[in-house]
């Protein structure tokens, strides 16, 4: 039954990984904790065993436009939805509670705050729901980097509906700690865990340091003037700042963040989704729940809180499986934002601490000279993550320089400093800085004072973030952050380990896969999915996908039989579009182009 919704409503003749596993799992009736990594399918998950189920499923959802989308996407693939959530009238809300007691929808996704309604919980109560989804988990964990208090309300379903629903969680990314709060939280009972792995094989990873960032980021979208992209900033200002002088060179950006009004970012959001603007310039307001399937490259024009963030956010690019790139401009002064933030915010000691050790985390990926898809995997716990061969790191073919005596030096000045100083100073006793606090110290009287004074402060700064991001030192968790020493620095300063750096990668364009059929006709495929999702008033890849149409050029489909073995067409959506993209096909081949 599962494999014939699946194909009936989503187009595909078989799972991806894990799906399978976890669909079995809950239509046997357990709970299930998936951790899936974005564009891995965790929504297929929960949507088929809904469709497959008798009675209402309820999504429990964080952000308004992930709804928006899914809820538009599974009505186009004939399985009604519906959402509840503080975008409707008190009249269009009575309309959606009389529909959905009525039967009329297989699934509802709502906001966790919703939770916290008497009147929705009495409805729920009245309601056969076999099944409740929890999407983006992690919210629910203070471990996770999005923890959202309103998530704590949804055990209490557990206690209204009757009998007890299935609850499955799903979330991108996981690590060990968060993982057991989710299955406390949300009281999972013995849940099935899956967990598919955290490598994206069609992204690649570029961190680009020591450049005008502005004139990169002009070459690098004005050379992609075809694709969807997105561009993220930390604040508000820099946002403006980003769109404004993209726009003032022709290219078709908009902004989104916390500070514009409600009704400009609805607009703008929607403009994205269906492909009206190219460029979306946005703070970590934006993107959390965006299903867009045809972002060819995210770029963070500033280094992000966390690994958890930028990761879920660098996963916008590349939903449908085609090549993606993933690039982080670094600039130190980054980092004084994001710990001026922390401070800034309202979260206790205890929550401070944990936020400049995942801070930490970022600024040592920023410097690894590691695979960069690697260091990722094997942040989240998975030590099995190989080398992927894309990213910046694999792809530098430049020679590696011995910079093993510059180690001992910097290992041995940390350790005649007693290991209490952080990265700054350190670099000016080795550059032999005049310098207050140096002599303040007595540090100028130290053997190792000046002993890199062939080199700059920055190259000195630089290289010490090296050598903790890969592992030779640590740093203390705290707003002033501390350089200690670890094992793998002692076999350096014995001289039985020789240490070795790259300079700074260069990000090179993602290629790619060999066949991607005829671009002419590509282009025509697209023109015709954008009449019918004006018509219709849907994003474009709520209809099909890009992946969907590079297929169809390859496929070159000449019946129906022939188009329903293309990857994401199914007979709904046949017998809505399939004559059309079919007329399209053998025009174009009549043409002479076939």
């Amino acid at each position: 039954m599962a494999r014939a919704v699946l194909k009936t409503h989503f187009g595909y003749d078989t799972f991806k990984k894990g799906q399978e596993t976890l669909i079995s799992g809950i239509l046997e009736g357990r709970d299930a904790l998936g951790v899936m990594p974005t564009g891995a399918g965790k929504s297929v998950c929960y949507q088929v065993p809904a469709a497959v189920m008798d009675g209402v499923t309820l999504v429990v959802s964080p952000l308004i436009s992930l709804m928006k989308d899914q809820v538009d996407t599974l009505n186009q693939s004939g399985i009604p939805t519906t959402f509840i959530n503080s975008t409707l009238t008190v009249q269009e809300l009575n309309a959606r509670f009389r529909d959905i007691a009525g039967g009329r929808y297989k699934l509802v996704y709502v906001a966790p705050e919703r939770l916290e309604s008497d009147r929705f919980v009495r409805l729920l109560a009245e309601l056969n729901i076999p099944f409740v989804a929890v999407d983006e988990a992690h919210c629910v964990s203070q471990w996770g980097h999005d923890f959202r208090p309103s998530y704590m309300a949804i055990s209490r379903l557990l206690d209204v509906i009757k009998p007890r629903p299935i609850i499955a969680a799903f979330t991108a990314t996981a690590t060990d700690k968060v993982k057991a709060d989710i299955v406390r939280h949300l009281r999972l009972n013995d849940p099935l865990r899956v967990t598919t792995g955290y490598a994206r094989d069609n992204l690649s990873f570029f961190v680009m340091k020591g450049i005008d960032k502005k004139a990169y980021l002009a070459d690098y979208v004005r050379g992609r003037s075809g694709d969807c992209g997105i561009i993220y900033a930390s604040t508000r200002r820099e946002v403006e700042e980003c769109c404004n002088y993209l726009v003032k060179l022709g290219i078709r950006a908009g902004r989104y963040h916390a500070g514009l009004p409600d009704e400009e970012r609805v607009r703008n959001q929607e403009l994205f989704l269906y492909d009206e603007l190219k460029v979306m310039v946005a703070t970590n307001a934006f993107g959390m729940g965006i299903d867009k399937s045809n972002v060819r490259y995210v770029i963070h024009y500033n280094i992000p809180k966390n690994v958890e963030s930028y990761y879920q956010e660098a996963g916008r690019a590349g939903r449908d499986g085609e090549p993606g790139e993933c690039i982080l401009l670094y600039a130190p002064q980054d980092v004084m934002t994001q710990k001026f933030l922390i401070e800034q915010g309202e979260s206790d000691e205890d929550r401070k601490a944990i936020e400049y050790g995942n801070l930490h985390g970022m600024v040592e990926y920023c410097h690894t000279t590691e695979c960069l898809q690697r260091y990722i995997v094997r942040y989240f716990g998975d030590s099995d993550g190989q080398s992927c061969g894309r990213c910046g790191s694999c792809t530098d073919d430049r020679e590696v320089e011995d910079v093993t005596l510059e180690a001992q030096k910097i290992f041995s000045c940390v350790a005649r400093m007693k290991q209490r100083f952080g990265i700054t100073l350190t670099a000016k006793v080795l550059r032999g800085a005049n310098d207050a606090k140096v002599r303040q110290f007595g540090f100028e009287r130290l053997p190792t004072y000046g002993a890199l004074s062939a080199r700059k402060e920055k190259e000195i700064v630089n290289l010490i973030n090296v050598l903790v991001a890969d592992g030779y030192m640590r740093l203390t968790d705290s707003q002033y952050p501390v350089l200690t020493l670890t094992n793998e620095a002692r076999g350096v300063l014995e001289g039985k380990e020789q240490v070795f750096q790259r300079v700074t990668p260069v990000a090179r364009s993602a290629s790619r896969s060999a066949d991607t059929g005829d671009e002419a006709l590509f282009e025509k495929l697209r023109q015709l999915r954008k009449t019918f999702a004006d018509r219709e008033r849907v994003p474009p890849f709520t209809i099909f996908h890009d992946a969907t149409l590079r297929e169809l050029c390859i496929v070159m489909p000449a019946t129906e039989e022939e188009m329903l073995t293309v990857k994401g067409i199914g007979k709904v959506k046949y017998d809505k579009y399939g004559h059309a993209f079919l007329s399209c096909i053998s025009e174009h081949s009549a043409a002479g182009n076939g």
